[in-house]
């Protein structure tokens, strides 16, 4: 889940012994700290992003190597998070992210005094591991400290710390980098993982994942009934998964890269300017996006992508300037912002009672796509140039609005499910 600007939540689970007597109070040092671990988890996969100069003057290398600190960090989560949560489906909830946490303090300290590329790639793969373990934890518990009436609003408040990471944590990163260095940068979240373990074991109260609980990850569609193919061949299920593909590259090819691209029309002082206002927008648009989404889920995702697609097309034709840039900024900020609840909301819709097997799915493919582009911007940059960039994703940008489209009957329906219309009423 930066992946992910943001990574999916996990569906809805009963509260701990003794939340029904807390009533509505809302445990919010609890959730504070699941909101920081939240903007930890999405630094990790997002900073080396405002990073690459830095990084590739430090290891002497060039910006599409250095840019593959984020694929592999995005690799690892992918690929991490469905076996480490069914390894540790018997631990306690706290006991796992005081785990993930401590995996991002060390292989974040490592990151920070290494002497070579090929041992940073081995740590960023590692701290991907530890995030995607985290991702798949940290929904479901914000969920169950509290009662069942609260469950939507603590979910939305500990998410916050992944536009908060964007529209903060990347661009502090990048001015800290180029003041002090990027070592300082890797040392500094190392140090906030660390304390994060003291809060979590000071202050959050643990809870337990039940036996048999239908959220349990160990029954997610992992090892029982219905398999992942089952799911997969539900009408709506595979056109949101080659949305999920198709934006997800897109995005984060053009984030990832946007230092190189910004250095190549004469606009590096304005990376940091650039990221801010992306985060910021990102950051106004989520609240948005969960009052509009049920209603308007084909449209929202529509829009989306049709916006995105126009502020890729405005960096290609004028990419020198900075009114253009910035503008598009804030439009490519408030097209992203709604991506994950739009996603998230589809694909739940397309497979029904299946949905914790789809939203598994779901998480491979976003964090797996994360990975991907990393390896696409890389490889456009080597051979063509950090101008080629706009081109190449404009094209997956229109293939991810023609797959929504044509989903109008499954996936990206015209109408909500009866039973969602008849809540709605």
């Amino acid at each position: 889940m930066s992946a992910s600007t943001t990574s999916p939540a996990s569906t809805a689970a009963s509260p701990p012994p003794g939340a029904e007597s807390r009533g509505d109070v809302t445990p919010r040092a609890s959730l504070v700290a699941l909101m920081l671990a939240t903007f930890i988890a999405a630094a990790n996969e997002t900073v080396p992003a405002g990073l690459l100069p830095q990084l590739a003057d430090g290891f002497h290398i060039t910006e599409s190597w250095a840019g593959q600190m984020v694929t592999l960090c995005a690799l690892g989560a992918g690929l991490g998070a469905v076996p480490l949560t069914i390894l540790t489906r018997r631990w306690s909830r706290r006991t796992v992210l005081v785990v993930a946490l401590l995996g991002f303090a060390l292989c974040n300290a490592v990151t920070a005094v290494s002497p070579v590329f090929t041992l940073t790639l081995a740590a960023r793969f590692v701290v991907g591991v530890a995030t995607g373990l985290a991702w798949s934890e940290i929904a479901t518990y914000a969920r169950r400290l509290v009662s069942p009436e609260r469950q939507g609003r603590a979910l939305a408040f500990a998410m916050l710390g992944i536009p908060l990471a964007l529209a903060v944590g990347v661009p502090a990163a990048t001015a800290f980098g180029q003041w002090l260095g990027w070592r300082w940068v890797f040392g500094g979240l190392s140090a906030l993982a660390l304390v994060m373990v003291g809060w979590m074991l000071l202050i959050v109260p643990d809870v337990a994942v039940p036996r048999g609980n239908a959220d349990d990850p160990s029954s997610s569609g992992l090892s029982g009934k219905p398999g992942l193919r089952d799911v997969l061949r539900l009408p709506g299920v595979r056109p949101v998964l080659a949305v999920v593909l198709l934006w997800v590259v897109a995005h984060y090819t053009l984030y990832t890269y946007i230092a190189p691209f910004l250095a190549a029309v004469g606009m590096s002082a304005h990376l940091a300017t650039m990221l801010t206002t992306f985060g910021l927008a990102t950051l106004a648009g989520t609240w948005g996006m969960g009052l509009w989404v049920d209603r308007w889920l084909r449209t929202l995702a529509l829009m989306a992508l049709a916006t995105f697609t126009a502020v890729i097309v405005a960096f290609a034709l004028w990419p020198t300037s900075w009114m253009v840039l910035f503008v598009g900024a804030v439009f490519w900020g408030l097209s992203f912002s709604g991506a994950p609840t739009i996603l998230q909301t589809a694909l739940g819709n397309a497979a029904g009672q299946h949905e914790n097997v789809a939203q598994s799915m779901l998480v491979t493919v976003f964090n797996l796509s994360f990975a991907g582009s990393g390896v696409l911007g890389g490889a456009v940059l080597s051979t063509r140039g950090a101008l080629a960039l706009p081109p190449v994703l404009a094209i997956l940008a229109l293939a991810a609005w023609g797959v929504t489209f044509a989903a109008s009957r499954h996936g990206f329906a015209r109408r909500a499910p009866r039973a969602l219309e008849d809540a709605l009423r």
